[in-house]
């Protein structure tokens, strides 16, 4: 038996939902309907049903961003990657300008972002692939980059964005910090219940007052927010006789020596004879250890070869 909605905020994403011209429409009025759906159990059909239409149209979405791929950029996956997500006009490329100083276009009008821009942010010797993805609710987001990001940063205008933003996300384990702009048009009240709501959520966040006038030191701490989101040790090797390597390899937590090896070259542990370590890992510097020498972070590696 059909179930009978009341809800007036229910009724009014149906009525958006009927409404809408492209699938992205569709699939934020269809999250907002599910969001109010009744919850008790004769809410279990209705919802269900959403639930799949849903499933329906974020097929079609990523089919016809597949059968697009070719006009795309090619973006290779770097170790250490980030996606800027967010709503048009919501500060993306003014973001990543500050992060990486790719010096991608800023514009008021809508939609100006058409394809995924890619820049590297540096940060204490190492460099993390940033990535600024197309407004969120448009046709031109790229879904697939999403799904294969470490760590997503959700930039908003306003706190109620956030759980619009998520909605239309694809599902993955991405770590996420929330990046609330504008809070400059706020006053003191304002701000400390906004702070409320961030923490009680238990969001990594910043708030941040305007990009377009942000302080150095404000830049550092959402670089570091960044960056302490991967899971990762930064391992430097050298050569006898000469300085370490300008840029550490990126390796997970408690890889050994042998692995290190491998992954400059595969095979390549099999050559190693002595290995002597420098860092947080040695008893002391040049200490000569084995392959199953377990790393930290910073560590510094030199290899001898047959």
């Amino acid at each position: 038996m059909p179930i009978n909605v009341n809800d007036p905020e229910y009724l009014k994403s149906e009525r958006e939902y009927f409404e809408s011209k492209t699938n992205e429409e569709k699939l934020t009025a269809l999250n907002k309907m599910i969001s109010h759906a009744p919850k008790h159990k004769g809410g279990e059909n209705l919802r269900q049903q959403l639930t799949q239409r849903r499933k329906k149209i974020e097929e079609e979405i990523d089919k016809k961003q597949k059968r697009k791929k070719g006009t795309k950029i090619g973006i290779k996956k770097g170790d250490l990657q980030a996606v800027i997500v967010g709503k048009s006009n919501s500060g993306k490329s003014s973001l990543i300008n500050l992060l990486t100083n790719v010096g991608t276009k800023i514009s008021p009008i809508s939609f100006t972002t058409k394809e995924p821009i890619v820049g590297i942010m540096n940060y204490q010797e190492t460099q993390l692939q940033l990535i600024e993805l197309p407004a969120i609710e448009g046709e031109n987001f790229e879904r697939g980059i999403v799904h294969t990001a470490d760590t997503i940063i959700l930039l908003a205008k306003k706190f109620e964005e956030f759980k619009e933003i998520e909605t239309l996300l694809p599902r993955n384990s991405a770590k996420k910090i929330y990046v609330l702009n504008k809070s400059d048009l706020l006053n003191f009240e304002e701000k400390r219940k906004l702070f409320a709501k961030m923490q009680s959520k238990k969001y990594n966040f910043v708030i941040i007052s305007s990009l377009a006038h942000l302080k150095d030191d404000l830049i550092e701490e959402l670089k570091k927010k960044i960056f302490e989101t991967f899971n990762i040790i930064r391992i430097f090797t050298k050569e006898p006789g000469k300085e370490k390597k300008e840029r550490p390899m990126i390796m997970k937590p408690k890889s050994t020596i042998k692995d290190a090896a491998e992954k400059i070259l595969k095979g390549f542990s099999r050559k190693v004879v002595e290995t002597k370590i420098w860092g947080p890992s040695s008893k002391f510097g040049g200490q000569i250890v084995g392959l199953n020498h377990e790393l930290k972070d910073m560590d510094i590696i030199e290899f001898k070869t047959r």
